[in-house]
């Protein structure tokens, strides 16, 4: 499947990463690299590592390889909960924001909320529907479902009156790479990057959650 046209964002001023998934033995790594506007890569910002079979999901964010100076990161609020909420803190513990799968709706299209300190909310949802609903058939399909499917899956976070806070856009390949897009908001800013990144990591690994 071929790769969206560019996002609604590309005029608009924003902040952009690239986000690339690297699997290794005992853990889901991920990089994240700032971006210009034309999507070139800048240098490695970050990265964040996905312990596999975890009872609690937790990810951290780290500056260094030897993982000694964490960032920020997303947790769980309960253990092994279909529709858990996850809260985003930073390198104290501190809360700057969260958000939270709704199970049910993403039987069809995956969505979810993503919430602020100061109370905005946004609601995510795949871009395209029909891929969607091919995805997840895909994926309940025997023995099919356990190959990795042909399908790109986008997201778009909006608020209540239509702004848009993200976007996150898969890249065609072999490996998981997207384009993540953080759009200045009505007030000239756009969301905390921090919150924009983590969320953008939920996106893949919480995606079959």
């Amino acid at each position: 499947m071929t790769e969206p046209p560019p996002d609604a964002t590309s005029d608009a001023p924003a902040e952009r990463y690239v986000l690339r998934q690297k699997l290794t033995m005992v853990a889901n790594r991920y990089e994240v690299m700032r971006a210009d506007d034309n999507g070139r890569e800048l240098g490695l910002l970050c990265f964040a590592e996905q312990k596999r079979m975890a009872t609690k999901e937790q990810v951290t964010f780290f500056t260094d390889a030897a993982k000694e100076h964490p960032i920020f990161g997303f947790r769980a609020r309960r253990r092994l909960d279909l529709g858990a909420t996850y809260d985003v803190t930073d390198s104290h513990g501190q809360p700057i924001g969260w958000f939270k799968k709704h199970f049910t709706a993403s039987l069809v299209s995956s969505t979810w909320t993503l919430g602020l300190p100061d109370g905005r909310e946004f609601a995510g949802r795949e871009r395209n529907t029909k891929v969607a609903v091919a995805r997840r058939l895909w994926e309940v399909i025997p023995v099919v479902g356990d190959i990795p499917g042909p399908f790109l899956f986008h997201f778009d976070f909006v608020s209540a009156d239509g702004q848009l806070a993200l976007s996150s856009t898969k890249r065609a390949g072999i490996r998981d790479v997207y384009r993540v897009t953080l759009p200045a908001l009505d007030d000239g800013r756009p969301i905390d990057w921090r919150v924009g990144m983590a969320m953008a990591v939920a996106l893949d690994a919480l995606q079959s959650r």
